[in-house]
């Protein structure tokens, strides 16, 4: 395998990442199997492991720490903060309050005496950036963390947090993690731009668009447990996803003429990118793992990603709930009729 620089870090990945939100009782509850998993992807080559506090309530990071007892130096690992945990209403967020406790629940899960990459889950309009990057940065100082990324920020607040950390005189972002596939390339327009100038590694999520690039994914997939938890991102009535399952379909068409599996054609777009650094994959069994670690194999020709340009154009995100963030002046109607 072929790695590749995180950024300006100096570290080196592999061009998969290891997602582990499918790890818990959200999706696979069996933890032998969620470390056996783990353990083929580092056989594989696989060096990046990424989870979240979130993910399952904390399951997924305890998962994650029973696997990597006695492979810990093998692995880049990453995980985030900022989403609700339990009901404590200050259980959430980026404030200084909660990033300084919720870290050493995350390395207390883990098993490890610290974090390589620690990522702001989501922007925090709630909270002062400095604060935010001023207690990142004092990890960073502690040694409790490596290095600090962020995750489905926009261009805008990308070049915030950089203007931030230099004016203060805070640790500067290592990496960004937005939502990117072959469905939802709205990223293309601002925010891979601005990684590409401040050097940041950008590691997407969702490069299988959520299941729907995995293959077989047929028009009553949004009756599956996806569909009803995210009704906007899977019901087949929405306008939305009507054009997601007829690009699909010549997605497909246009996977079988090149040779390749629609999953190996997908994952192979998001890494062409110059800017992606590792694309996330998020396996919940074994024979997903299996069938998407050939995808580096993969050199998609000019013809091809031509094709995909026209069944889905440059900085198109077919359904806008696929982005993966509304900030509040779009998501409540008070902050846009005051």
């Amino acid at each position: 395998m072929t790695y590749r620089p995180l950024g300006r870090t100096g570290v080196q990945v592999s061009p998969l990442t290891l997602g582990a939100m499918n790890f818990g009782a959200r999706a696979n509850a069996d933890h032998a199997d969620g470390i056996r998993i783990i353990h083929r992807a580092l056989d594989a080559g696989i060096n990046l492991v990424d989870t979240a506090d979130v993910y399952s309530q904390g399951e997924s990071e305890e998962i994650v720490g029973k696997a990597l007892l006695g492979r810990r130096d093998e692995v880049v690992l990453a995980t985030k903060f900022h989403n609700q945990i339990g009901e404590n209403p200050n259980h959430r967020g980026s404030s200084r309050r909660w990033i300084v406790r919720e870290v050493e629940n995350s390395l207390r899960r883990l098993r490890t005496d610290h974090i390589d990459l620690y990522q702001v889950h989501r922007p925090d309009p709630d909270t002062d950036l400095d604060d935010t990057l001023g207690a990142l940065s004092d990890l960073v100082r502690q040694g409790k963390i490596r290095y600090y990324g962020t995750s489905t920020f926009s261009g805008a607040q990308l070049v915030q947090t950089q203007w931030t950390a230099d004016r203060r005189g805070r640790e500067k972002p290592s990496s960004e993690q937005p939502p990117y596939s072959i469905l939802a390339r709205a990223v293309e327009r601002e925010v891979l731009p601005v990684a590409q100038e401040y050097g940041l590694a950008v590691l997407p999520w969702s490069p299988l668009a959520g299941g729907w690039l995995s293959g077989g994914f047929g028009r009553d997939g949004h009756r599956s447990s996806r569909g009803e938890r995210f009704p906007a991102r899977y019901d087949a009535a929405h306008p939305a996803n009507a054009a997601k399952f007829e690009a699909v379909r010549q997605l497909e068409a246009l996977a079988e003429d090149a040779g390749l599996s629609l999953i190996h054609l997908a994952l192979a777009f998001v890494l062409r990118h110059p800017a992606v650094t590792s694309a996330i994959i998020g396996p919940r069994t074994l024979e997903h793992l299996e069938s998407q670690l050939d995808a580096t194999k993969v050199q998609l020709s000019a013809d091809v990603l031509d094709r995909i340009d026209e069944i889905v154009p440059p900085g198109v995100t077919l359904n806008a709930a696929d982005t993966g963030y509304q900030p509040p002046a779009l998501r409540d109607p008070a902050q846009r009729r005051r």
